[in-house]
């Protein structure tokens, strides 16, 4: 039993982890929808957040389910994710993807961290692997509109 109890502990850790790093990419996102130009990416981008404020609901769960407190915000990292966008925004459209994906980059590493476990309840698995797989989807669309971006600036032969 108090192995069980140290695990839950344990894992109550993992997700408040998961759960800041996704109130990170929700600030992140927040500020490079409102200094990105293009509507399209800014549509996706909405989505993209939704996803990880679903995402800190889901993991809440399995937190208080642990007898922990959730994590009810962002942490330090805060001011590096956003503040990447926040500078990037200079530059423009490019550069603030680029800042974006450097920021998935980091939760796709951290869920796929996660999923790795052995010791994770089959139903957790199931919200962790479906986490993973809205990150590397969010990751994709962004190397898909820079690879786009990158084709439009090489001049036609």
């Amino acid at each position: 039993m108090a192995t069980m109890v140290g695990n839950q502990k344990d894992l109550a850790k993992l997700l408040n982890s998961l759960i800041e790093l996704d109130f990170d990419a929700i600030s992140a996102y927040r500020a490079a929808i409102e200094k990105l130009d293009s509507a399209e990416d800014k549509g996706a981008l909405r989505g993209f957040m939704a996803d990880h404020e679903r995402h800190t609901v889901d993991l809440r769960a399995f937190v208080m389910r642990f007898g922990e407190k959730p994590a009810e915000g962002a942490d330090v990292k805060v001011v590096l994710t956003k503040g990447k966008v926040v500078i990037a925004s200079l530059l423009g459209d490019r550069a603030i993807l680029e800042a974006m994906k450097t920021n998935e980059d980091e939760t796709n590493r951290a869920y796929e961290r996660a999923t790795a476990r052995t010791d994770l309840p089959d139903d957790l698995r199931a919200i962790l692997n479906k986490n993973l797989a809205d990150e590397r989807r969010h990751r994709e669309y962004i190397l898909q509109r820079l690879g786009s971006i990158e084709a439009q600036r090489q001049p036609r032969v």
